[in-house]
């Protein structure tokens, strides 16, 4: 990996509303020299919103580009970044929530995007019908309250919730928002939600970081053949051989880099540092 000096001193505008360059900006300016600047008119509302009123226009990366792309737009500058987080069971461990982050670059001056990522189990994202303030102290104390914010709503279907609250950080908020709720329920229960926004989770903004450290080391990952960055993965391929029998097992044997610019390809072996699969993931080994 070599130092791409593309983005030294350039002007990059990030695409949020809800403070994240107070962990996006430091990363990339340290470490990239960029000049990270947040656009004043930009609503990243209208591209999805946690508390379900405003529906999200596409999947996870196709939404980051687009506040990336309204970004340049609105500015007229060439860089920007955007990140987008979903919430919801683990892909692998179902019973257990995670926080999947992504931070994109979409460099229009090279005609480059480049993707960090990050899959934490470290969140706080959680929700509960509840008939009390009493559950809701309950619920907020299991939420990191009041270091992380909560929604209140009189219904979960926000279509016919007559109240939403967010951004409550205090007891005096959540009392008021329970009180308000409960008096405008039509059935007695109410709604109560961790607030995933990242202004209002210092879990969450944990993993932006992250994320954003990511994006650094893809970004530093440069192309052997003509120098462009973001040299990234595109395929990983199964087959690592199994230590007992020698079979060819579904783990990745090695992953194929491909650079967006010219098209050349690598193939790295054992991109794990496993040579071999352990038997019991073998399907003649143990069927």
């Amino acid at each position: 990996m070599s130092e791409p000096s593309c983005f030294t001193n350039r002007v990059a505008v990030l695409a949020t509303m809800h403070y994240k360059e107070k962990v996006i900006a430091p990363i990339l300016e340290l470490e990239l020299g960029l000049k990270i600047v947040v656009p004043p008119h930009l609503d990243t509302d209208r591209f999805g919103t946690f508390t379900r009123e405003q529906p999200r226009p596409g999947n996870q990366l196709e939404t980051a580009q687009l506040k990336a792309q309204q970004a340049l737009a609105l500015t007229g500058e060439t860089l920007a970044i955007a990140s987008e987080g979903a919430f919801g069971p683990h892909p692998q461990i179902l019973w257990l929530s995670c926080d999947r982050e992504i931070v994109l670059l979409l460099d229009q001056r090279q005609g480059i995007e480049i993707v960090g990522q990050t899959l934490s189990t470290e969140t706080n994202f959680a929700s509960q019908t509840i008939a009390s303030y009493a559950e809701a102290q309950a619920f907020a104390a299991k939420a990191g309250f009041p270091t992380h914010g909560l929604i209140i709503m009189s219904d979960r279907d926000t279509k016919n919730s007559s109240a939403i609250y967010k951004g409550i950080r205090t007891e005096t908020a959540l009392y008021e928002a329970v009180k308000q709720a409960l008096a405008q329920s039509t059935t007695g229960r109410i709604h109560i939600e961790t607030d995933m926004r990242a202004m209002h989770n210092p879990t969450r903004m944990q993993a932006i970081a992250a994320a954003t450290e990511d994006l650094v080391r893809n970004i530093r990952q440069v192309c052997p053949q003509c120098g462009c960055p973001g040299f990234a993965i595109v395929e990983a391929l199964p087959g690592l051989l199994c230590a007992h029998c020698h079979s060819p097992t579904r783990l990745t044997r090695s992953v194929r880099y491909e650079c967006q610019k010219c098209h050349s390809s690598e193939e790295v072996l054992f991109p794990n540092g496993l040579t071999t699969a352990d038997p019991a993931q073998c399907l003649y080994c143990n069927p």
